[in-house]
C-alpha cells in the first residue's frame, strides 16, 4: 500500500538514495513506551530511519495512554523537557500533559497543552533537516507548521486519519468552531510541503482538492515477528470472535454485541480494548444477557491467546460516515498477518483489500446480518481455515521494513528537491 506523490506505485528499490545523514524532528502525542497506532508505526519505521544512517529526534508527551508500559516504568516515560534515548537510538523530549478522562473533549484538551508546549521543546534538537508531524493530534500540525516555518526546513503532515472529513462526518465540531477547524486543518495541508497519507482514496481525495504534493504509505506490520497461528479446529462446541481495537464511536461495537446476542449461548465474542464507549458497551451487554467477555488492555502473549483462540476476527467501522469509505483500520494487517478469518464490517479501500488478501467475509453494519455470517460460519466450520493469502498480502504489501524504505525514499526526494508546496 504505497505510492508515489503523484500517485503511481513505486517498486521497492526503484528510486536511487539521496545520500543522508539527515535528521527528522517526528512531532507526535503518543510514543514510546505507550501502546499505541502512531507509536507503532513510529516504531517501527525510527528503527529503520536510523539504521539507514538518519538522525531521528522525537518531541511527545510524557507516556500516560492507556495500558502504557510507563505505568509500570516511570523512567522510561520520561519527565517533561528532559532528553532521553528512545529504543534504537532516538533522542526523545518530552513535555508534559494534562491528566484527562476518557472523553474526546478531555483527550483534545491534553492534545492541545502538550502541542503548545512542544513549540519551546522542539527547540532542544540542535540541526533538524526536515520537521514531520503526524495526526490525528489536530494541535499538533500546527505546532509542526510553525517549528518547520521558523526553522526554514520542509514541513511533513502525516494525516493517519481522513481530516477534516472525519470531524465532518463524526459532528465533532459544529457552527463557526466547525468551520475555523476545517479551515485550520485545510490551511496546514496546503501548505505543507508533503502530505502523507495512510490509505490511497484518501490521497487522492486530496489530490482531488488540488493538494499537489500527496504521497501513501500505509500502516503495516513487521510480518516476521509475528507467529504462524494454528487454524481453527474443524469441530468445536462454541463459535469464538474476538475483537481487538479501540471501543469508540467510530467502530459500532454494539452491533457486534447485538449480533452475538441473537446467536446465543451457541458463540461467544471476547472484545479487548479500551475507548469511551467501553462503559456504554458493558451495559448493553449486561442488559441483553450477550455471551461476551471483556479483557480491557492486552499485551504480548496474552493478545496472542486471544488470537490462536479465535475462529473469526472482528475488524469494525461503522457505514454511515462518508470519510471510512477511505479508512483502512490498522489493526486489519495484523489480522491478516496472523491469517485469521476476518468478519469485516468495513466498506471501501478497507473491504478492497478484504478481497485482494481472500482474508474473510464482507457484512453489513447492522446486527441482524452479523448473527446470520456467524451461523453460517458454526455450522460451515472449513470456511474458517485460510490458506496464507493474507500474510503474503502483508509480506508484499504493508510489512514495516517495506513501508520504512518507501517512506524515507521519499523524504530523500524531498530534501533533494524541495518546493514550497503551497497551492494557489
Amino acid at each position: 500500500m504505497i505510492s508515489t506523490a503523484s500517485g503511481s506505485t513505486a517498486p521497492s528499490g526503484a528510486a536511487e538514495r539521496v545520500s543522508p545523514p539527515s535528521r527528522l524532528l517526528l512531532l507526535t502525542h503518543s510514543y514510546w513506551p505507550e501502546h499505541s497506532p502512531p507509536q507503532r508505526r513510529w516504531n517501527a519505521f525510527a528503527a529503520d530511519f536510523i539504521g539507514a544512517g538518519w538522525d531521528v529526534h522525537v518531541v511527545a508527551p510524557v507516556a500516560h495512554g492507556a495500558g502504557s508500559a510507563a505505568a509500570q516504568d516511570g523512567a522510561a516515560a520520561g519527565r517533561g523537557f528532559r532528553v532521553q534515548r528512545g529504543p534504537h537510538g532516538e533522542r526523545i523530549v518530552r513535555v508534559p500533559f494534562l491528566p484527562h478522562r476518557n472523553s474526546s473533549l478531555s483527550k483534545f484538551t491534553d492534545q492541545f497543552f502538550s502541542a503548545i508546549l512542544s513549540v519551546p521543546a522542539a527547540w532542544r534538537v540542535p540541526r533538524v533537516d526536515v520537521v514531520l508531524a503526524t495526526a490525528p493530534s489536530l494541535p499538533i500540525l500546527a505546532t509542526g507548521y510553525l517549528t518547520a516555518r521558523l526553522r526554514r526546513v520542509p514541513f511533513v503532515v502525516e494525516m493517519r486519519d481522513a481530516w477534516p472529513d472525519l470531524a465532518r462526518d463524526a459532528r465533532l465540531v459544529k457552527g463557526r468552531i466547525k468551520s475555523v477547524a476545517e479551515w485550520a486543518v485545510d490551511f496546514v495541508q496546503r501548505r505543507a510541503d508533503l502530505v502523507v497519507t495512510v490509505t490511497e482514496g484518501f490521497a487522492q481525495t486530496l489530490r482531488d482538492r488540488g493538494i499537489r504534493q500527496v504521497a501513501c504509505v500505509s500502516n503495516g506490520v513487521r510480518v516476521g515477528q509475528l507467529p504462524e497461528l494454528p487454524q481453527p479446529p474443524e469441530h468445536r462446541e462454541r463459535f469464538t470472535a474476538v475483537y481487538l481495537g479501540n471501543l469508540g464511536r467510530s467502530q459500532r461495537i454494539d452491533v457486534a454485541i447485538k449480533a452475538a446476542a441473537m446467536v446465543g449461548p451457541g458463540m461467544h465474542l471476547h472484545i479487548v480494548g479500551h475507548g469511551v464507549e467501553h462503559d456504554a458497551l458493558v451495559a448493553l451487554a449486561a442488559e441483553l444477557d450477550a455471551p461476551v467477555t471483556f479483557h480491557g488492555v492486552l499485551r504480548g502473549p496474552d493478545v496472542m491467546a486471544r488470537y490462536a483462540d479465535a475462529d473469526t476476527c472482528v475488524v469494525a467501522l461503522r457505514d454511515d460516515w462518508k470519510s471510512f469509505e477511505t479508512t483502512v483500520p490498522s489493526k486489519l494487517y495484523e489480522v491478516l498477518a496472523l491469517d485469521r478469518h476476518v468478519t469485516a464490517v468495513v466498506r471501501g479501500e478497507a473491504a478492497r483489500i478484504i478481497d485482494a488478501a481472500d482474508a474473510g467475509h464482507i457484512v453489513a453494519c447492522h446486527p441482524e446480518p452479523l448473527a446470520a455470517l456467524w451461523r453460517h460460519l458454526a455450522a460451515n466450520r472449513h470456511e474458517l481455515r485460510r490458506s496464507g493469502s493474507g500474510r503474503r498480502w502483508v509480506s508484499d504489501h504493508a510489512d514495516h521494513g517495506l513501508l520504512a524504505s518507501h517512506y524515507r525514499r521519499i523524504l530523500e526526494e524531498l530534501l533533494a528537491n524541495p518546493g514550497t508546496g503551497e497551492t494557489p
